[in-house]
């Protein structure tokens, strides 16, 4: 008995105890579901994530949190629809505006990964673009250390005046000036600097956003020239070089990760959206990114705009590996690093969930849809859902009007919004037909109702409980 009960805590200890996991999210500016030449682009060569993903999972069927920039990203730090933050478009600077754009940032009352991960041992880092406040680098608004980032290297939005020696990077609340070289070996240069101070007495969780390839875009002379021959303009050939340049600096990354962390390090890649639409705006000359097969382009509720790359390595453990055409999505990673790290989830209803399962057996079923409601989309159909294989859109009207463009809720708009009721409804099956060129809403009537309700019941929700914007 005596021997038994020695024993005892030496067994529940082992049986209980769970290693934590290093965690790394690389996260790309505009990179098209098509622009990895492991995700068929005919040009750009990407050896090093094409490697990450032969030695890991490639998903068919990731998708970001929105088509664009700012919510994206506030939608993966928190694990929620942006909406329900009032990150509805990208974030702009400090001049004021009616829709009271210029007071939209991520607020202090949102959990996010970082500070989830602290609470239970974790030191954290983010290196690269933040882009979730109008007020960057002000004690006005809370900054990437209020959120849980014990170090943060940070642009407010584009590295400037391009990627090539940005002057706007910001380290712990102080400006840095110039830096020579490009941003994407930059941040992975502040990263890995960073890995080699904190040692290995903690487990981390490292943040690297890169600003490839979104504009103002800059690349290596030698890179450009590469390409040359394989383009129609010296731009072409400069987007080219900027996503090879991008991924050179992930393969020095995993390089480091593979020889100093290489029992337990999960790494995540993706994209924040879809690509850009060349010379959509005037400084957009070098958007040359591809869609791949999928149609539309950033801004976009097609699926372009927000099926994007996703790789998943887990470095020195056991996983499912192969191609997976699992529906996985960015607001996944907050609670999927919780589960993995023993981090309690945040007291509030979350739109992602673990795919702890799927990422160690290769098996999930999803316990709720995705949808977006993206009010300034290019497309008509701004309400967007998938649920399992089937994807369901629809305008948004007051009577036969069709709700304009909005940027921002706010106190001024807030009635026509959710006054506005889904119309002109499409529908379409993402296995059979990913280039969404066949409405079969007339075909499959009894699917189509169903998918229509459940849309509905799930629009109500997340309008109802999307944060409205008011000045004091």
């Amino acid at each position: 008995m005596v021997c038994a009960m020695f024993f005892l805590p030496m067994l529940y200890s082992c049986k209980t105890e769970v290693k934590q996991p290093n965690i790394v999210v690389l996260l790309c500016d505009d990179l098209g579901y098509g622009d990895l030449s492991s995700y068929g682009h005919p040009v750009i060569q990407t050896p090093n994530l094409d490697e990450m993903a032969s030695k890991g999972i490639r998903l068919t069927d990731c998708y970001s949190a929105a088509p664009v920039c700012s919510p994206s990203r506030v939608g993966l730090l928190t694990g929620r629809s942006p909406n329900k933050a009032g990150v509805y478009d990208f974030i702009p600077g400090l001049k004021k505006s009616e829709d009271c754009r210029d007071m939209v940032h991520l607020q202090a009352k949102e959990k996010t990964i970082p500070a989830l991960l602290k609470s239970v041992g974790y030191t954290t880092c983010l290196s690269g673009k933040w882009h979730c406040s109008s007020r960057f680098n002000s004690p006005e608004q809370p900054q990437p250390d209020y959120f849980g980032f014990d170090h943060w290297f940070s642009t407010h939005n584009n590295a400037a005046p391009s990627h090539e020696n940005p002057n706007n990077f910001v380290r712990d609340g102080q400006k840095v000036g110039e830096i020579k070289g490009f941003s994407c070996q930059i941040v992975v240069d502040e990263a890995l600097t960073w890995l080699q101070k904190i040692g290995k007495k903690k487990p981390f969780y490292l943040q690297v956003c890169f600003h490839e390839p979104h504009e103002p875009i800059a690349s290596p002379s030698e890179m450009v020239a590469k390409y040359r021959p394989f383009s129609q303009s010296d731009n072409e050939a400069e987007y080219y070089a900027n996503v090879a340049n991008m991924d050179s600096a992930v393969g020095r990354l995993l390089d480091y990760l593979e020889a100093n962390y290489s029992e337990n390090t999960l790494v995540i890649f993706t994209s924040d959206n879809g690509p850009e639409t060349l010379n959509r705006y005037p400084r957009a000359k070098h958007s040359y990114g591809s869609p791949g097969p999928l149609k539309g382009m950033k801004l976009w509720t097609n699926e372009a705009g927000f099926r994007v790359p996703g790789i998943i390595y887990w470095i020195g453990q056991p996983t499912f590996k192969g191609t997976s055409n699992t529906v996985v999505s960015s607001l996944d990673f907050l609670p999927t690093f919780c589960d993995l790290a023993g981090a309690e989830l945040p007291n509030r209803t979350l739109d992602g969930q673990s795919i702890v399962p799927f990422i160690k057996e290769g098996v999930m079923q999803r316990e709720k849809p995705l949808i977006w409601i993206f009010y300034n989309a290019l497309n008509d159909r701004v309400v967007a859902m998938r649920d399992g294989d089937w994807k369901i859109m629809a305008t948004l009207k007051n009577d036969t009007t069709m709700l304009p463009n909005i940027r921002n809720i706010y106190d001024g708009n807030e009635a026509l919004i959710k006054q506005a009721s889904l119309d002109d409804f499409v529908m379409y099956n993402l296995k059979e037909d990913v280039t969404e060129s066949q409405d079969l809403s007339t075909t499959y009537p009894e699917v189509f109702e169903k998918m229509k309700l459940k849309l509905k019941s799930e629009y109500k929700s997340l309008v109802d409980s999307s944060f409205v914007w008011h000045r004091e």
